[in-house]
């Protein structure tokens, strides 16, 4: 495995080679960027560790550079960073040893050597350094076989899995990140360190918790963690909801699926054809409420009537317990955790144009989205119904085009709104005025009126008349 830099990468480690000549100082470029680069991926950072004081090297970096870059540092830590060009990283630490208590993953730090930096470090693949002066320059120093695991695909522990593990719960969570994103193996002590040590995750904040999910989700085939996090036992204690979905109950030799496993293959589906972070949690909570809804009903078997508004309603719940935002993100997801029942229906025969203008009012410029993951939804072992079903969704679309073509109601605003009911009548705010908006609403979007103010006009009057109401004279 070879090392390729970019002109611009080569460029920095130039000045940082400089810097620790002058300075006399041992240094070492470690971690992802090195084990990156073998790799063969793009990587936006890279991370500097010396003996001896990193701001120091930080600020003689800075000044070979011009213009002459921001040194950000944080003297508790003894770290520096550096952003070069608006799109690259460069962070500076003095080589460390740590300590760790058991009720905490903040660790007692000292200065140490190389070799005590590489011992704290999380993974063989990360423990990877290059040598950066004039004795060592571009030399690999690799004291656990990081290489071979990287070439063997493997995740291991520099030190005693347990150790690592205990010390710093969070390194669980990475190392199924790190297996989810390069479909990498988790070596054997170090998979049964992590089911050893899963309790100790809950020392870690929710915050760090959730970022590594995130990750996991934002992965190429984001199952793969999951199902980890799901054998290993941390799921159970971070995200207790998703473990209901598991297992299946048969009565009378009558069973349902595994809506957990289904849950990983429409999350899989749908990361296969999108990147949006939030629609791929639209993913794993579309079936959220299955166990609070599951009932046996002679005749018909297992249902869960209801799963999409009781979902919708534990969807704010969720993302408070996980600190996930509490804002349009939110309510996009739960928006589609409501809505991706609705288009499966429209596959029926003799659908009404009216039934189509509602979904496409109530789901607005959500609308793609929430194709793609009622799409993303269509799962079974039988290759030929899945086709037919993404077919006749291809119908849904096409039927969808047409109507939004001719009455334009995606983003549909009233001719007449609450404001115009409350001035033709004399209305203050009041359920009088919402009773009329609905109405109109509904007329237009059944296809009894047209989409026009004239209609809109004459209708709100005749409504307003059945209820008593009169225009307000002039």
């Amino acid at each position: 495995m070879d090392i390729t830099c970019t002109d611009k990468e080569l460029f920095i480690l130039k000045k940082v080679a400089g810097a620790a000549q002058e300075l006399g100082m041992e240094t070492y470029l470690v971690g992802g960027f090195v084990r990156d680069k073998l790799l063969g991926r793009d990587s936006k950072d890279a991370d500097f560790v010396c003996v001896g004081d990193g701001i120091a090297l930080a600020q003689a970096v800075a000044q070979k550079m011009n213009p002459v870059p921001k040194v950000e540092y944080f003297k508790n830590f003894g770290t520096a960073h550096i952003r070069v060009n608006d799109d690259f990283d460069i962070e500076f630490v003095g080589a460390r040893k740590e300590s760790y208590q058991s009720h905490s993953r903040k660790p007692a730090v000292e200065p140490g050597t190389i070799a005590d930096d590489q011992d704290r470090r999380d993974f063989t693949i990360n423990a990877l350094a290059i040598g950066l002066n004039k004795d060592n320059y571009g030399k690999l120093v690799d004291p656990f076989d990081g290489l071979k695991d990287l070439k063997s695909k493997m995740i291991r522990t520099p030190l005693e899995p347990s150790q690592t593990f205990s010390d710093d719960p969070l390194r669980m969570m990475r190392g199924i990140r790190f297996a989810t994103q390069l479909g990498f193996t988790i070596e054997e002590t170090t998979w049964q360190g992590i089911i050893d040590n899963a309790h100790r995750i809950k020392i870690i904040s929710q915050e760090r918790i959730t970022d590594e999910l995130n990750k996991i989700i934002a992965s190429v085939k984001p199952s793969l963690g999951f199902d980890l996090l799901y054998k290993s036992g941390l799921l159970q204690l971070i995200f207790p909801q998703m473990v209901e979905l598991a297992g299946a109950e048969y009565k009378d030799g009558v069973g349902h699926k595994d809506n957990f496993y289904h849950t990983l293959q429409v999350l899989d589906n749908l990361a296969a054809k999108s990147d949006d972070l939030w629609l791929r949690w639209a993913a794993i909570l579309h079936d959220i409420a299955k166990p609070a809804t599951k009932k046996y009903e002679d005749g018909h078997g297992w249902t869960f009537h209801g799963h999409e508004v009781v979902g919708g309603r534990m969807v704010p719940k969720i993302f408070a317990k996980l600190k996930l935002p509490q804002n349009e993100k939110m309510r996009f997801v739960r928006k589609m955790v409501e809505l991706h029942l609705r288009p499966i229906s429209l596959t029926k025969e003799n659908i009404t144009d009216s039934a189509i203008r509602r979904l496409l009012f109530d789901a607005g410029d959500d609308f793609d989205s929430l194709m793609l993951l009622c799409e993303a939804d269509i799962t079974s072992k039988n290759k030929q119904k899945v086709k037919r079903f993404l077919e006749n969704f291809q119908l849904v679309r096409q039927r969808c085009k047409e109507v939004e073509e001719k009455d334009h109601v995606r983003n549909w605003q009233p001719p007449v709104d609450g404001e115009m009911i409350m001035e033709m009548f004399g209305l203050p705010p009041s359920k009088p005025v919402g009773i009329l908006k609905d109405s109109l609403k509904d007329a237009m979007l059944d296809g009894i009126i047209p989409n026009t103010k004239e209609a809109a006009v004459d209708f709100v009057v005749e409504k307003a008349k059945s209820m008593g109401l009169e225009l307000k004279k002039s």
